[in-house]
């Protein structure tokens, strides 16, 4: 069982509950060391004294502010001294409507679990609350020496605590982004289109479906240059649309996307419902093409082509797939 990153008391109202703080997710990233080119010696990170070069123990070092010219020092206990109950507690100022709170507030989840399986009647009751109301708890508390706004909600029995950025962490897009199109306005032709394509390519939604396709080519570059062999080189980026070429962009798109979408009751390339199909007893037209082709070479095809193919054939995941994955998902929906 993991250990709690932090744990304290969760208050609301004159309420308290002991909680345990988890750590709810997990990074599959590949680590690489450093090493000198030609040889195989690591690259060491040291710490060293800027004046004299030579290395400083962490436990001899402590923290300093600039305060122009002279450093103002403060050691470790002092920062823990100026909050010794707000670092054990997880005080909840009030409960606001989940769809208040921007996506852009949000940075790391957590899971809170209680400390002991005698309070799990005042956890459960706070999550069944928390989920009839759909409500989350706006708290505050201090952790590693840093104090956190935290959203809590509940989901699926369980209660998640989420850290949020500060209001003055967030930047003003318009002061970061030169190149924002202001005026600029589609034609409702275009904008007529872009729906279409966007109803086509709707979608249930399933992590499940997903994965970093990236990671799996780095894995796949290691094994190959251990044996000596070459990989696959990645296709280049699609060229910016222009504003010339919108209108045929978005018509290819939507024809790509496809009737086959039109079989779960989605917009169709031509706008209509799935059901109007049915009754004039027509079969999706990129089905019957791709049945009507069982002998085609599909390992002579470019990514491109089998993508739509995969569109035509509504293969679930295709977008995350490699061009060898594509040729094997489409020959298995073949047999």
């Amino acid at each position: 069982m993991a250990r709690p990153v932090w744990a304290g008391n969760l208050s609301f109202g004159l309420v308290s509950l002991p909680v345990g703080l988890f750590t709810a997710t997990d990074s599959h990233t590949i680590h690489f060391h450093q090493l000198q080119r030609g040889t195989s010696d690591r690259i060491r990170n040291r710490r060293v004294n800027e004046r004299t070069g030579d290395e400083v123990e962490l436990s001899d070092i402590v923290k300093g502010y600039d305060a122009g010219g002279e450093y103002v020092l403060v050691e470790p206990d002092e920062l823990d001294e100026i909050a010794p109950g707000r670092s054990r507690s997880l005080d909840i100022a009030g409960f606001v409507d989940l769809d208040e709170v921007d996506p852009i507030f949000f940075d790391k989840t957590y899971y809170l679990g209680p400390q002991g399986a005698e309070f799990g009647k005042v956890y459960s009751l706070l999550e069944q609350a928390l989920a009839k109301a759909s409500k989350a708890g706006i708290a505050t508390f201090v952790m590693r020496q840093h104090e956190y706004l935290v959203a809590l909600k509940a989901e699926n029995g369980l209660l998640m605590l989420h850290t949020l950025h500060w209001a003055d962490e967030i930047r003003d897009p318009k002061k970061e982004i030169n190149t924002l199109p202001g005026k600029a306005k589609a034609s409702d032709k275009e904008l007529k289109m872009a729906e279409q394509l966007i109803g086509a390519m709707s979608m249930d939604w399933d992590p499940q479906e997903f994965h970093d396709t990236f990671q799996e080519k780095v894995t796949a570059l290691i094994d190959a240059k251990k044996t000596g062999e070459t990989v696959e080189k990645a296709e280049p980026a699609a060229k910016p649309t222009g504003a010339v070429d919108l209108m045929e962009a978005l018509r290819a798109s939507v024809e790509r996307a496809g009737s086959p979408k039109a079989t779960g009751g989605k917009a169709t390339a031509s706008g209509e419902a799935s059901g109007s199909s049915k009754k004039a007893g027509k079969k999706p037209a990129p089905k019957k093409r791709i049945r009507s082709a069982p002998k085609e070479d599909l390992a002579g095809l470019s990514k491109a082509d089998l993508y739509k193919k995969a569109a035509a054939a509504n293969l679930p995941g295709r977008s995350q797939m490699s061009r060898e994955g594509l040729v094997k998902a489409l020959s298995s929906s073949r047999t």
